[in-house]
């Protein structure tokens, strides 16, 4: 992200592309962030989300989220821009790191 942008500046194609190189399991689906997690089981699968969610609501970002059994589709974009920005690559980063 360059000094001049906000994180609530919707993301260029070249910083896609980069984000993206640095996200393991993400792609871009219908214009947003996507990625489907799989765990163990139900309840490791409900711990993530739950974890998720108290990092989302502190960045005062929230998933578009799908849960059936151990799996989990997260689906990131920034309504307020249009599309993609950092806010979405860096929520994208901590599920990244609370999934291990």
């Amino acid at each position: 992200m360059s000094n001049s942008q906000t994180s609530n500046s919707q993301l260029s194609e070249a910083e896609l592309k980069k984000a993206l190189g640095e996200l393991s399991g993400w792609s871009i689906e219908a214009g947003k962030l996507h990625r489907q997690y799989q765990f163990k089981s139900f309840v490791e699968a409900f711990g993530f989300m739950s974890s998720l969610a108290l990092v989302a609501e502190s960045m005062g970002h929230h998933p578009e989220w799908f849960n059936v059994y151990n799996r989990v589709t997260i689906d990131l974009t920034t309504h307020d821009a249009g599309g993609i920005t950092a806010k979405d690559v860096e929520l994208a980063r901590k599920a990244n790191q609370l999934a291990k």
